[in-house]
């Protein structure tokens, strides 16, 4: 009878060309969205009329509130984004963190523009997926 049981990789393995490329594309995901965003709290500061919500919403923030919300949270995930880049383990669990709250920060403000919400929205879930699934692999 031979032993099969599970043996778990070694330390010096190298990391997969899968993973790696995964949370690249992460954190390039992250510099873009981050910068989207900012650019979208910076519509909602100098254009007041540009977004428009609808009636009877639960969250009624007027543009200005939206408009500093997203530079905010556009400009943290921006700069989070160049951590992942770097590897750093804290880039990682801040990237993901901050990609949870950009997402449902973008699902309080889909009343106001339901495609471009919708869009971060998406790119958020394949920011914490690629985080999440593929963020040990990198270090190896």
């Amino acid at each position: 009878m031979t032993d099969q049981s599970y043996q778990p990789a070694s330390p010096q393995e190298a990391p997969s060309g899968w993973a790696t490329g995964f949370i690249v594309f992460a954190g390039v995901m992250m510099i873009m969205a981050g910068a989207f965003q900012a650019i979208a709290g910076l519509v909602a500061l100098f254009e007041d009329e540009f977004y428009a919500a609808t009636r009877n919403y639960l969250l009624q923030f007027d543009a200005t509130s939206w408009g500093w919300i997203h530079l905010l949270l556009g400009l943290l995930v921006f700069f989070a984004g160049f951590a992942v880049l770097s590897g750093q383990t804290w880039g990682r669990v801040l990237g993901i963190i901050l990609a949870v709250l950009s997402a449902v920060s973008n699902f309080a403000f889909i009343p106001y523009y339901p495609f471009w919400a919708m869009a971060i929205i998406a790119l958020d879930v394949f920011i914490i997926w690629a985080l999440a699934a593929h963020g040990d692999d990198i270090n190896g």
